[in-house]
């Protein structure tokens, strides 16, 4: 049975070590299992290629954060709710990671990807 508790620290460590600390060679050693699946269309697979993603996009965007607003568990699946902002200024990118971990390591990764709207036709905001 997975430890979704367990599960829900390695993907947020992963997430933040990747990004907001700009060491993604330190979080592959430690939460990437065998194997890295990822179905981002922009991000081919395997652990050294999701390196050299993380290293390409904070290259082009040094001010990268990732400020993750919820983080959801089943099984073998960890949810994270996120804001991406390239910069400061950036409105920034909802973000829905889906990660399958593997006898507690992540090995497939999903993303859906949504730019912050400048206005609502609710009062409620994405976050």
């Amino acid at each position: 049975m997975a430890d979704l508790e367990q599960n829900k620290q390695t993907v947020v460590a992963f997430y933040r070590e990747s990004f907001n600390d700009k060491r993604p060679e330190e979080a592959v050693a430690k939460y990437i299992g065998s194997q890295y699946l990822q179905h981002n269309p922009m991000a081919p697979d395997g652990p050294e290629a999701f390196i050299q993603f993380v290293k390409a996009y904070s290259g082009q965007f040094p001010e990268l954060s990732v400020d993750i607003r919820r983080v959801i568990a089943e099984g073998d699946f960890v949810v994270t709710h996120s804001l991406l902002k390239t910069s400061p200024s950036d409105r920034g990118t909802a973000a829905a990671d889906f990660f399958r971990l593997d006898d507690g390591k992540i090995v497939e990764h999903w993303d859906v990807l949504q730019p912050m709207p400048e206005s609502s036709a609710n009062d409620h905001p994405m976050f």
